[in-house]
């Protein structure tokens, strides 16, 4: 019962690192939404890139005068995305949701964190 127990825990390990290959090939590259704060929206995107052992990110916003800056540090852990923003003291948080078939990020549902304020903000793969 013990080698079957083992074997099962390393099957299921191997499932475990196959989805999060799946969700690490499928965060690359650009994702879009709208940051919207009372009356006024942005347009923000993220742009996604794999480094050695993490991940980078920069963002632009043509509204804000932003184009390419660089995140402090990108975290993905259990499905969390944080991309966090020194230089604009902030932070994105979100949740990835996978697609019907589980192998790839339909979008990432999160909130942006800024000077103690919280705005939701949904970001989409955009071609950008």
């Amino acid at each position: 019962m013990a080698l079957a127990g083992a074997v099962l825990a390393l099957l299921l390990t191997g499932t475990v690192s196959a989805q999060q290959e799946s969700e690490q090939a499928s965060l690359i590259g650009s994702w879009a939404g709208t940051l919207v704060i009372g009356r006024d929206s942005f347009d923000l995107t993220f742009n996604l890139t794999q480094q050695p052992d993490s991940y980078g990110a920069a963002l632009i916003s043509r509204q804000l005068g932003i184009y390419g800056m660089p995140a402090e540090s990108v975290k993905l852990v259990n499905n969390r995305l944080t991309i966090r923003l020194d230089m604009l003291g902030a932070e994105y948080t979100g949740r990835l949701r996978m697609d019907d078939t589980g192998s790839k990020v339909a979008f990432i549902d999160g909130e942006w964190f800024q000077e103690g304020e919280m705005v939701p903000i949904i970001l989409r793969p955009s071609e950008n």
